[in-house]
């Protein structure tokens, strides 16, 4: 994978010992849900902070218009960022 802000990414549900595929155009977001994480959507488009999730480590690519500086450092919004090659959630 390469580090484009587009290009597919993993998301490792910790607790779960689960991997997920984040493919090219398809939000974290609809991945979560899709797997029956329960992520409240908000607005989809990185504006309320409604589907705000805390990560334990990746290199985020932060799309939203939401969070602060001190906020992405441990949060994201699955809506619209996405992250460089791997997430890790406590989930």
């Amino acid at each position: 994978m390469t580090a484009g802000s587009q290009d597919a990414f993993e998301i490792y549900l910790a607790w779960s010992e689960q991997t997920l595929i984040v493919p090219h155009g398809i939000s974290a977001l609809t991945v979560l849900r899709e797997a029956g994480i329960e992520v409240e959507p908000g607005c989809e488009t990185g504006g309320c902070g409604t589907c705000a999730m805390t990560f334990v480590e990746g290199d985020l690519i932060h799309k939203d218009t939401c969070l602060s500086a001190a906020e992405r450092a441990h949060h994201f919004c699955p809506c619209v960022s996405r992250a460089r090659t791997r997430i890790v959630l406590a989930l």
